[in-house]
């Protein structure tokens, strides 16, 4: 679970920045958001920064954001992400 308590750190201190609430990744309804979040951010246009990064540093990222999305997924088998593909 280190790479999804990482990743909603990481969210967590940008929406302190911004006001929002910060998410839990033992709440129900933050895991759906969580799974959102996860799901634009694989989409290509995100996930290749819109062509301005190579695409080598696209697979890491993809690589990362994908160990996120299985730890997710095992922490709860509902939520859906429709853009991660294990």
């Amino acid at each position: 679970m280190k790479n999804l308590k990482a990743y909603v750190d990481n969210k967590n201190q940008w929406n302190a920045i911004f006001g929002m609430a910060p998410m839990d990744i033992n709440n129900d309804m933050h895991r759906v958001q969580i799974a959102q979040t996860l799901d634009g951010e694989l989409s290509p246009e995100n996930l290749h920064c819109d062509g301005e990064i190579s695409q080598a540093e696209a697979m890491r990222k993809l690589r990362k954001l994908n160990k996120v999305c299985a730890e997710l997924i095992q922490l709860d088998p509902s939520v859906k992400i429709y853009e991660y593909y294990p």
